[in-house]
């Protein structure tokens, strides 16, 4: 039943390992599968994962610093497993213990670890629980809670309401203290009804024809007065309305002028002078260059913080040693902290789960998704779980410092996303270096893609702007502004009569994927060095859209799609990424689907220290922020520091 079951150390030796029969495939690849994907990613708060045709359990000992990792087939339902792995590890480190303490870490590394029959008494054993149990038998009919219903409690009656057993009328009857005749029991219902309207309309004693007069000579009464204004009690002044105040923006200038836009041509085209005056506007942005690699986002804790930090380390502490008994007279206080600190025991999940509750109450008003919080505390405790504490450590501390890890082990990327040496290797190729971008509404794509493409003219390359958002009104406009204010930055004269950014449009209405792919043969003619494609806005959950999106990177195959999201979003952080990678793996035409190579987080000035979407965007794709943006000039785009997003994170 099982295909394999390896035993191996942290640090990679295989201390022993299993074959079932039949089984020739080598375990080697779906074992470091689950070492490169969860082990090292601190994504081990599910205890199974999944390998193409196999699944595997797997099991931290952090005592001994062991890993055991069972594989069977996807298809099969093993109910045992999880209880197999626990007691082979119990029997397995009993044994490590015993040959380390008598032979030593060198003679045991040299000889053959034989396990091998009390693994088979072990697994013989739990197949045969499994079967003992069986399937459980369906209940007879008598068994059953229909057999004892009666045709009787079956009947409704004209009310909708079921007839009820005898026992039940005599208990509804007892409570009324004189039961009537069904007609004088009628009547009495009916006859305090009656009053009761009369009274409310005020209309005792009047047929129905005098009361319909009266209604109608009210009516009239109120039609033909006119309504008389009631004098204020406190008469005031009357006042003039406050006119609106004109707002003045820093940079905006006192002069009208700039709004003035009669001397342009009937047709929507510019002046000459248009060009010269967005020059005069540019140039008093005052943008600092922005070659070679981009600054990182920086966050620096104060000495205030810190000391913080080591008053909640002191107040620890200080409930440790009241919480430990006093014995043995007055040092018992003393004896009881250093019981607390002194590291004599190994962790358990009930020393954890107090301190790993305030923790995740801590991510998740970081903006932190709850379900990613959950599985990262999760994660912690069964790495921390049976690990003995350092000397003169807290509990809080450790689990902090383990959690801190974890979090600056997953920002950090899997692989290096440089684009300036793609878009070099690229350019040595003679084609273009493709970038995608795409996300919901209003997540800020254009505004940044304007960004990256100043960092890259800086860099000394040429940019063509695909206008693939042919829905949003304003998009192509939005870009062409940009086009002409990048242009103005860096004049054509200054690159031989070039310019240096170009956009390439169709208008709106038309074929996004086909503007995309005329884009790119265009700039293979002109020797563009990268392309960048805007997409429009759209939200996860409209199947039209997400189909026309996975369609243009299935046709056109870009070196690199950009996810753009908002630092701002918390749980639907997650249900964006999901639903963004489903669709384009479900609609891609071959049978290793393009997904989401990396992330733009947007509005990360505006977060302050709650900077918890970096850390779900990241755990849900795996996929490294290569972006950050932080302003809404074109040198506000940063990268991703790790430390300093764990930092702010974890501060109080």
């Amino acid at each position: 039943m099982l295909d394999f079951f390896t035993i191996f150390s942290k640090g990679g030796i295989v201390l022993w390992c299993f074959q079932g029969t039949g089984v020739t495939e080598s375990f080697t690849g779906p074992v470091n599968a689950l070492i490169r994907s969860v082990i090292l990613q601190e994504r081990s708060g599910n205890n199974s994962f999944t390998h193409e045709a196999l699944s595997l359990k797997y099991k931290l000992d952090n005592e001994f610093e062991l890993v055991f990792v069972v594989g069977f087939q996807k298809i099969l339902t093993l109910t045992y497993v999880d209880k197999f792995i626990d007691d082979v590890q119990l029997n397995f480190r009993d044994r490590y213990k015993n040959e380390l303490e008598h032979k030593g870490a060198l003679k045991l590394l040299n000889n053959n670890f034989e396990f091998e029959d009390d693994f088979m008494i072990l697994l013989r054993e739990a197949e045969e629980s499994s079967k003992a149990r069986g399937p459980v038998s369906m209940r007879t009919f008598t068994e059953s809670l229909k057999s004892q219903k009666t045709v009787k409690s079956m009947i409704e009656t004209k009310g909708g309401d079921k007839v009820k057993e005898q026992g039940g009328k005599k208990s509804k009857n007892a409570k009324k203290e004189a039961p009537a005749a069904e007609p004088v029991k009628g009547d009495q219902v009916k006859a305090p009804s009656v009053s009761q309207k009369t009274v409310e309309n005020g209309n005792q004693g009047l047929t129905p024809e005098e009361v319909m007069q009266k209604k109608r000579e009210e009516f009239f009464r109120k039609r033909m007065v006119q309504p008389v204004e009631k004098p204020s009690k406190s008469p005031k002044p009357q006042q003039k309305p406050k006119e609106k105040q004109r707002r003045v923006w820093d940079m905006g200038g006192s002069s009208t002028k700039n709004l003035d836009y009669s001397h342009r041509n009937g047709n929507g085209s510019h002046d000459v002078g248009d060009q010269s005056q967005d020059a005069q506007i540019d140039s008093g942005m005052h943008l600092n260059s922005m070659k070679g690699d981009l600054l990182t986002v920086d966050y620096e804790s104060s000495e205030e913080e810190e000391e913080e930090e080591e008053e909640e380390e002191r107040m620890a502490v200080n409930e440790t040693s009241k919480k430990a008994p006093k014995k043995g007279g007055g040092f018992g206080g003393m004896f009881g902290m250093l019981k607390g600190l002194v590291g004599s025991k190994s962790l358990t999940r009930d020393d954890m789960e107090s301190v790993l509750d305030k923790m995740r109450d801590h991510l998740i008003a970081k903006n932190v998704a709850a379900e990613i919080a959950s599985q990262l505390c999760d994660s912690v405790a069964k790495k921390l779980e049976g690990k003995v504490m350092g000397t003169f450590t807290t509990v809080a501390s450790t689990v902090k410092q383990a959690l801190q890890d974890s979090l600056v082990q997953i920002l950090q990327p899997k692989r290096r996303v440089d684009i300036l040496r793609d878009v070099l290797e690229a350019r040595s190729q003679r084609r273009p270096f493709v970038v995608t971008f795409c996300g919901v509404n209003g997540v800020g794509k254009s505004t940044n893609l304007a960004k990256i493409s100043f960092w890259l003219i800086e860099n000394g390359f040429t940019v063509l702007i695909a206008a693939c958002d042919t829905f949003r009104a304003g998009a192509v406009e939005q870009l062409r502004t940009h086009q002409r204010r990048l242009n103005s930055l860096h004049p054509p004269e200054e690159h031989g009569g070039r310019p240096v950014v170009q956009l390439y449009e169709k208008g709106y209405g038309k074929d996004a994927a086909g503007i995309a792919m005329e884009a790119i043969a265009y700039a293979r003619n002109q020797a563009f060095d990268v392309v960048l494609v805007d997409t429009a806005g759209r939200m996860q959950d409209n199947a039209p859209l997400m189909t026309a999106l996975a369609k243009l990177i299935a046709v056109n195959m870009p070196d690199l799609v950009l996810f753009v999201g908002e630092a701002l979003v918390g749980n639907e952080a997650v249900d964006q990424l999901v639903k963004f990678n489903q669709a384009l793996a479900d609609h891609s035409m071959s049978d290793k689907p393009r997904l989401i190579d990396g992330i733009v987080l947007t509005k990360f000035d505006t977060i302050d220290d709650k900077v918890g979407a970096a850390i779900s965007m990241t755990y849900i794709t795996g996929q490294p922020i290569v972006f950050v943006g932080t302003g809404q000039t074109y040198n506000d785009l940063r990268s991703l520091n790790a430390r300093a997003v764990v930092g702010a994170l974890m501060k109080a």
